[in-house]
């Protein structure tokens, strides 16, 4: 059992972690015709935005309140009120997402209060849903944020189910968390299609972040989980989850609908994969397909491949807690150590790490416990210590903003799974080939030392002859 430890340090430095506000915006991203906004200045906004048009490399839909310095002391409701108002005139959304930040939580705003007086004041909005989160960048992380949009979303949207009511026995929800991007939900469906189920997917990115180039221009987003699939997730057999964060939307959900859900918090892998497998066939009463089965035999022999060079292998992952669980069980599958783990939030995964302390820490804390380590693997800001500690790098997780192809990453599935140990398993072929920066004398170096060793050597022997 893992010991979970709480930073000491006065300040973060080089932060790992993304904040609540930018989760939760995140996730009202994957709801169609949905206009986010974040309720506080300009600048935060402007922050989020950048950094999520520069990892999905998408325009991204995402608004402002715009609160000044006498605004946050005076409160919010008017610039709430005008943004709600612009925000419908001109990009004229199905429901409008607003996420709290910092400054405006500090100042203590009642958000719900001031809905309720703007639907009162304006009833020209009775068409459009407004949906409020509590979502205070000062605590907490980024897939605290989209955990608690999610349940918010199921909680205001979706009615209670009548006693009785009739349920699709080949309908499946999908709660998926923040550590699955676009192309694992896109791979996720076509896994669940597979098995004549009709999944519906809560959040759904992968039909607004995936990369598409729509045939009209929306301000809005792009596609997502409609509003009426969302009030009709009372209607599936089950839920299928995916990721432990999403445990309080599914227990939301169950409470209003009495629908169960199986909870995975791993989807990377040979035994969670099986798992999944066995899963969604028992749900939809049918055999695995064939390619399923010859992708795990693809699987089981790259493992064979890969485990020469994964075999001891200390590995260093700085991630938030769902992502971390999720790659440090497949490492240590494959017979890697975790020497260092670093989070960024709290979560009860946490203590079952394969891992003797995890810290939620910053990524100063991960280049401190990496020193010794043969592989790093964060997001793009953990680039600079990985060159620094002069080992391999290995991207993952939010923001990715030096790669091409981000929200096309998979890691869910037999055949992910087996790429990833390839990915993995070649930076350490690499590696194991190239010279040590860190050492006064590079290969290149030697190899000149013995050439000019020779020379002296034949010029030696030269002058002797002659002296004979």
């Amino acid at each position: 059992m893992a010991t979970v430890l709480k930073p000491k340090k006065a300040c973060t430095v080089n932060p790992l972690k993304m904040s609540q506000p930018m989760g939760g915006a995140m996730a009202m991203m994957g709801v169609g015709n949905c206009m986010p906004v974040l309720h506080g200045s300009q600048g935060c906004t402007s922050f989020g935005l950048v950094l999520l048009v520069r990892h999905f490399r998408e325009a991204i839909p995402l608004q402002t309140t715009a609160m000044s310095e006498v605004a946050t002391v005076l409160g919010g409701f008017e610039n709430v009120e005008q943004a709600v108002l612009n925000i419908v005139k001109r990009a004229k959304p199905a429901i409008v997402g607003i996420c709290s930040t910092g400054v405006t939580e500090t100042k203590g705003d009642d958000v719900e209060g001031f809905i309720r007086l703007i639907r009162s004041r304006h009833p020209e909005l009775s068409d459009v849903e407004i949906i409020y989160v509590s979502t205070p960048d000062f605590k907490d992380a980024f897939q605290d944020g989209w955990a608690k949009t999610v349940a918010k979303l199921i909680q205001d949207l979706t009615p209670e189910r009548p006693a009785g009511a009739p349920r699709d026995p080949d309908r499946i929800n999908v709660l998926v968390g923040c550590h699955l991007t676009p192309g694992d939900i896109d791979e996720l469906r076509s896994i669940i299609e597979d098995f004549g189920l009709s999944p519906v997917f809560l959040p759904d990115l992968s039909g607004s972040l995936d990369g598409h180039i729509p045939d009209d221009f929306t301000p809005t987003t792009l596609g997502g989980t409609s509003l009426t699939e969302i009030a009709t997730l009372g209607n599936a057999a089950i839920t299928l989850v995916i990721g432990e964060q999403m445990r309080h939307a599914a227990e939301t959900l169950e409470k209003k609908t009495g629908t169960p859900f199986v909870l995975f918090d791993r989807t990377t892998g040979l035994a969670p994969n099986d798992d999944l497998m066995s899963f969604l066939a028992q749900t939809s009463r049918r055999e695995v397909p064939a390619k399923y089965r010859k992708q795990r035999g693809q699987l089981v022999d790259a493992m064979l491949d890969g485990h020469f060079f994964f075999g001891g292998k200390r590995i260093a992952i700085g991630a938030e807690p769902d992502l971390l669980w999720n790659t440090a069980g497949w490492m240590t599958d494959l017979g890697a150590v975790i020497a260092a783990a670093v989070t960024t939030t709290e979560s009860p995964l946490l203590e079952r790490l394969p891992v003797e302390t995890v810290l939620i820490g910053d990524l100063e804390d991960l280049e401190t416990a990496a020193k010794d380590c043969d592989l790093l693997i964060t997001h793009s800001h953990g680039r600079q210590a990985a060159e620094r500690l002069h080992i391999p790098f290995f991207r993952a997780g939010v923001p990715m903003f030096d790669r091409l192809g981000a929200g096309h990453e998979t890691s869910i599935g037999y055949r992910a799974s087996r790429n990833l140990i390839f990915d993995i398993g070649n930076l350490f072929i690499a590696s194991a080939h190239e010279p040590d920066p860190g050492s006064w004398r590079s290969e290149a170096m030697e190899s000149g030392i013995k050439a000019q060793a020779a020379r002296l050597e034949t010029s030696n022997e030269t002058a002797r002859m002659e002296a004979l």
